[in-house]
């Protein structure tokens, strides 16, 4: 989980740095054809495993147990999110997403008394159902006012939420089924080789089988002409959906036509999108199991060191905005991404050499557990 981890957030750093289009070609750029969208997707499912294992792996929590789990995860949800609130407020000119992410787990407590088919199963509704409500109640929602949720709307708190439940970059309502759909994953037993060889391969049929059917039906003539009557719409249908596949900014066009609801592309929320992005981060779990699951213990060791970014991803996402700030290192520039990934990696190694957690891992982590055990049952 922690190289799935590490894969996550070297994929955000991608979409934020490097080119969307070959400079050359105009076409797709493979960083992007690969992460754009599924970066942040496997961010929130692998949220949902993290979810899953603080409140009794396979087992769901009862009684004073699920209180106090849950007490702890409120703790880390509010925490996540004012680091999100606070680093919106540096000029990176990315969309943070802490505070939705915070606000995920939030919205994942009601859940975990569930097992796992009974949250695969309330995953699959939920990507089919919230993208349908998303569309039909955000033109009655306020428009969006930031990139990213800052510290000043919380004196609009209606605002505030409207945005990082449906009118936001990241929002929580159609993304709960990412959460819903690692919590599943993590109340399965992940040491079972066939279970690995599943998720990767039914994860890459899932991802496979949403874009070819999406591409079925946007090229049909009736969808096309629909897209094209709202905006972005210059051009031919084919023009358009290559535009949009470098991904929108969150959502559909509000008010837009129904028949957008059936494009996938990046950070659309769609139902396809939804679906394509769940069955690429199953995928890359399931690789990720696999492989490190056959190595001997020598060259599992060397991996945890490589990818121990992956064990403070917080720290290391929170440092990457800041590196996008202009009085920070390194200045915008041709190469930043690998700049950028080896300092990432480098720090994760080095935590990771000295078996130590991050600097605000350990701070979330502390007043978490402080949480639970202030809670837990006694024994």
């Amino acid at each position: 989980m922690d190289v799935a981890r590490c894969v996550a957030l070297l994929g955000m750093v991608g979409t934020h740095l490097l080119d969307q289009r070959d400079p050359l070609t105009g076409e797709l750029a493979l960083g992007q054809a690969l992460a754009g969208g599924r970066a942040s997707a496997l961010f929130a499912v692998l949220a949902g495993v993290t979810l899953a294992l603080a409140t009794g792996r396979r087992t769901p929590p009862r009684g004073r147990e699920r209180v106090a789990a849950s007490a702890g995860l409120v703790v880390r949800a509010l925490l996540i999110a004012a680091v999100g609130l606070l680093l919106a407020e540096a000029e990176s000119g990315l969309a943070v997403i802490l505070t939705y992410y915070g606000l995920l787990f939030l919205l994942g407590l009601p859940f975990v008394g569930l097992g796992a088919r009974a949250l695969l199963g309330l995953a699959a509704v939920w990507t089919v159902v919230t993208p349908v409500l998303s569309h039909l109640v955000r033109p009655e929602l306020p428009e969006r006012g930031f990139s990213s949720p800052q510290l000043e709307q919380l004196a609009e708190p209606g605002r505030l939420v409207s945005e990082l439940a449906f009118t936001g970059y990241y929002p929580v309502v159609p993304w709960l089924a990412y959460l819903l759909a690692g919590m599943a994953l993590g109340r399965m037993d992940l040491s079972r080789r066939r279970l690995q060889a599943a998720l990767a391969v039914g994860g890459g049929a899932v991802a496979v089988a949403a874009t070819v059917v999406s591409h079925a039906l946007t090229r049909r003539a009736d969808v096309t002409q629909a897209l094209l009557a709202e905006p972005p719409s210059a051009g031919t249908g084919p023009e358009l959906l290559d535009r949009i596949s470098t991904g929108l900014a969150g959502t559909t066009p509000t008010g837009g036509a129904w028949q957008w609801l059936l494009v996938v592309a990046p950070h659309s929320g769609t139902p396809f999108d939804i679906a394509q992005t769940i069955g690429s981060a199953l995928l890359v779990v399931g690789l990720c199991l696999l492989v490190v699951g056959s190595l001997p213990a020598v060259a599992e060791r060397a991996v945890a060191v490589l990818f121990g970014a992956g064990t403070m991803t917080l720290s290391l996402y929170s440092l990457h905005v800041l590196m996008r700030t202009p009085e920070v290192w390194p200045r915008e520039q041709p190469g930043a991404f690998w700049l950028h990934a080896v300092v990432l990696l480098g720090i994760g190694a080095w935590f990771a050499a000295w078996r130590q957690r991050g600097p605000l891992e350990r701070v979330v982590g502390g007043l978490a557990g402080a949480a639970v055990s202030g809670l837990s049952p006694r024994r």
